[in-house]
């Protein structure tokens, strides 16, 4: 299920010029001694550096660009706590569409300055339901729907991030990936089995906000009663049929972590590579310190960083 080879190829093409060719680093700095777990080495793909900020980019410019005219001419709408709002508002005025996006009021104000910079209408409401709702509302009044994860256009654009990592780091067996709704691991997990079908997929997700966990473990996809985690990025409430089965074809399994270890790997980030990396941008280094640190023996580790849209201010409060 998903994208196949050729279609990832094309893609990719596609996007060539637009998106950013992200740097993958190796974790070798003497600075790690002692951190990293006992493994043959780490490389992380730092997809932060991508336009808006998250590999979402990728997937909401696919979408954007292949509406039909009369849906280009009505503009998108988008919901979001914050990447795929930066994303959405990024590639709409790359493809010279209107963007309209509904953002919760508890959002980080610095994330709501971003997508008015680029050019985008932002909705503030009372909770992410209430976003989701209006959403929804101006979809059915004409707007392009843009959904941060159930879509083929998003697993699309994360394929193309897996295969991007995978031509760059060779030799890395086993990739540990975080897991919002599930479409960065669906996507980039798609194509990974296809390149390499021995490498292994693992997902990471907060303790709080275990959707895709929940549904790996009931064989479908499942809606969680609350979400409750500093990563907003990865608070999705639900897995999603399209998103779930192509993350079930493809993820080997999934780890949880707590806040606390996202904590602990964003002040590794920052300490060791002067990178201020939002929660969900330090979900992937949590989980190889955490619940596989012990797992990862004689391994070629991937992890990926994604995610840089975290004010100064919301930084110094979490890690206060």
């Amino acid at each position: 299920m998903g994208p196949d080879l050729a279609e990832i190829a094309d893609a990719a093409k596609a996007l060539e010029g637009a998106v950013i060719r992200t740097p993958v680093l190796a974790l070798a700095q003497a600075r790690w001694d002692g951190i990293l777990p006992d493994c043959a080495g780490v490389t992380v793909k730092l997809e932060l550096f991508q336009q808006a900020g998250s590999f979402k980019s990728r997937g909401a410019l696919l979408g954007i660009r292949t509406l039909p005219d009369d849906q280009r001419r009505a503009g998108v709408v988008a919901a979001s706590a914050g990447n795929h709002a930066l994303a959405v508002s990024w590639a709409a005025r790359e493809a010279g569409v209107d963007a309209l996006i509904n953002m919760p009021r508890s959002v980080d104000p610095s994330r709501v300055a971003g997508c008015e910079a680029l050019g985008a209408t932002v909705m503030l409401h009372d909770d992410m339901a209430a976003a989701f709702a209006a959403m929804t509302e101006a979809a059915e009044a004409g707007r392009a729907l843009m959904h941060p994860f159930d879509a083929p256009h998003m697993t699309l654009g994360a394929a193309t991030c897996g295969r991007e990592y995978l031509a760059q780091a060779p030799h890395v067996d086993v990739f540990v990936i975080p897991i919002g709704g599930g479409g960065l691991i669906g996507g980039m997990g798609c194509a990974i089995k296809q390149l390499r079908p021995d490498a292994e997929v693992i997902g990471v997700e907060p303790f709080g906000a275990d959707s895709l966990y929940r549904s790996m473990e009931a064989g479908e996809p499942v809606k969680l009663d609350r979400v409750d985690t500093i990563a907003d990025s990865l608070g999705a409430p639900m897995a999603l049929p399209y998103s779930f089965g192509v993350a079930q074809a493809h993820v080997d399994r999934v780890v949880r972590i707590d806040d606390a270890a996202m904590l602990q790997a964003m002040d590794y980030y920052q300490r060791i590579l002067r990178i201020t990396a939002e929660p969900a941008c330090a979900a992937s280094l949590a989980a190889i310190l955490g619940p596989l640190k012990d797992d990862l023996a004689g391994r070629h580790v991937g992890i990926i960083a994604c995610g840089s849209n975290i004010s100064l201010e919301r930084y110094a409060q979490l890690m206060g």
